[in-house]
């Protein structure tokens, strides 16, 4: 029976390597389809690719202050980054195959971007929080300054990917297996969750929740109002003064399907100044 050795930390970093490398790549890739749909020049995808597939690193170390940034340390990082952005000026990617192939492989570069950021910032002796804040800002960096170069909503902020959450799962597992003592195992684990988690939320249009409505004091005060004035269900926030007549008038949109069709705004305003006309009338006489 053959025992099974675990792949050592050289090997580890190699495929960690690889793996960063390729996800340059692919996300420089996918910055040039945003180019080519946004129908820019070569310019715009050759920087859109820089960004796409560099960014996230280039904000991590700016903010690390620890040496050079390193897509500029390392012209190989470059050289991939130039590499996608001509592939995208010159291969539409409208297969699915195609399509799949770069979902793929910025999947598993998530993880591994996470992975590198997170250890990059706990070997400068950092806590745990900066090491996952930093670990998902490299993963997600780059495709939020694309997606604000192209004046559009970051896909971090509303997409079914879930990138951001799979990043910080990643860079969370980066630092707990860190600080126990499991350095090479963490790359593995980093990766292959958060893969997996941007794949399977991809697949299956998971999201996070959106804004909630609560009840405000408005809306139940002109509830109230409403059930004991026979004001109509509409929320009451405005007392609009006309010749002396004191009227209710309603500034919610909200409550509007509530409004009571015993009485609407019209009816009340002139109901309140008949009756402000009558008291003036009988102090009158």
């Amino acid at each position: 029976m053959y025992a099974v050795t675990p792949p050592d930390a050289q090997t580890v970093d190699q495929a960690v390597r690889v793996i960063d490398l390729t996800g340059v790549l692919a996300n420089a890739v996918l910055g040039g389809i945003a180019a080519r749909t946004a129908r820019l020049d070569i310019v715009g995808f050759i920087v859109l690719a820089i960004l796409s597939g560099l960014g996230g690193g280039m904000i991590r170390d700016a903010l690390l202050q620890a040496g050079p940034v390193a897509a500029v340390a390392d012209p190989l990082y470059l050289v991939m980054a130039l590499i996608g952005a001509g592939v995208a000026f010159v291969i539409p990617f409208r297969s699915r195959p195609a399509r799949w192939s770069l979902t793929l492989l910025d999947a598993l570069s998530l993880g591994c971007w996470a992975n590198v950021g997170a250890q990059k910032t706990l070997e400068l002796g950092l806590s745990w929080l900066p090491a996952v804040l930093m670990g998902a800002l490299t993963a997600v960096g780059g495709s939020t300054v694309r997606d604000v170069m192209l004046q559009k909503t970051p896909s971090i902020f509303g997409g079914r990917t879930l990138s951001a959450t799979s990043a910080l799962v990643a860079s969370s597992i980066t630092v707990v297996l860190w600080l126990l003592g499991h350095s090479t195992a963490d790359s593995i684990a980093a990766i292959v969750v958060a893969a997996t988690f941007s794949l399977l939320a991809r697949h299956f249009d998971w999201e996070l929740p959106h804004e909630v409505h609560a009840p405000r004091p408005a809306r139940q005060a002109s509830r109230w109002l409403s059930h004991w004035w026979g004001v109509g269900t509409d929320a009451v926030h405005h007392l609009h003064h006309d010749g002396g007549a004191t009227a209710v008038v309603s500034r919610d949109p909200d409550d509007r399907n509530d409004r009571d069709d015993a009485a609407t705004r019209e009816e009340v305003v002139q109901r309140e100044q008949d009756r402000n006309h009558r008291e003036h009338d009988r102090h009158d006489q």
